[in-house]
Formats: C-alpha cells, structure tokens, sequence
C-alpha cells in the first residue's frame, strides 16, 4: 500500500514560482515512476510531468522549460519546482504512483493518488 501527501501549493502571481513536493510511504518507492497531474475546473485531469524509476523525465508541452520534477529515493519525495507561472497553470496538483518504471501518460497507468494541493496563480 502506498501513501502520498503533497504539500506545497498556495496563492502566486503570475511569473512567480513554487515548489511542490509529494511524501511516500511505500518502501517500493524506488521502482515505480511518479507523476505530478493536475485538474483545472471544467477539464480533465492531466499529466504535467513524470518521472521513471532512473530518473527519465517526461513534461507536456504546456510547460515544458517552466517546470521541472525530481525525485528523492533515499527520502521517498518527488518534487516539482514551477517557474513562471501563468493564471492557465491554476489547478488542482495530484502526486501520482504509476504501477509501472517508466512514465505513461494514461491516468489508468497511475494506480495510487495523493490528495491534490491547490495552486492558484492570479494574473
């Protein structure tokens, strides 16, 4: 069973940045790819950015040069780190565990969920 809390989330002004970074429990942590996903009102839930198990990343185009996620083994954390933030980048924030390595881009491919962390970023 695996455990996520993301913390980190807040109240920015555009161009501004934050650090988001998603706690494990899981002591199989290490094997298994994490993503970072968001949910904007009135869409669909979306990957931003993953990271595979060695350490391969994966980002969308939308922010693709903003953001950037890493991750921790030896302190079961996974972080993203956003960098000039826009309004459309305001969302609700999930740390995923994919049940696989490497990075996929279907939310079937994440089978455990954090609770989502609130990102609002004002124009």
């Amino acid at each position: 069973q695996e455990q996520l809390v993301e913390s980190g989330g807040g109240l920015v002004q555009a161009g501004g940045s934050l650090r988001l970074s998603c706690s494990a429990s899981g002591r199989t942590f290490i094997s298994y790819a994490m993503g970072w996903l968001r949910e904007a009102p009135g869409k669909e839930r979306e990957l931003v950015a993953g990271i595979s198990s060695g350490g391969t990343t994966y980002y969308a185009d939308s922010v693709k040069g903003r953001f950037t996620i890493s991750r921790d083994n030896a302190k079961n954390m996974v972080y993203l780190q956003m960098n000039s933030l826009k309004p459309e980048d305001t969302a609700v924030y999930y740390c995923a565990r994919s049940g696989r390595p490497y990075v996929g881009r279907r939310l079937s491919d994440y089978n455990y969920w954090g609770q989502g962390t609130q990102v609002t970023v004002s124009s």
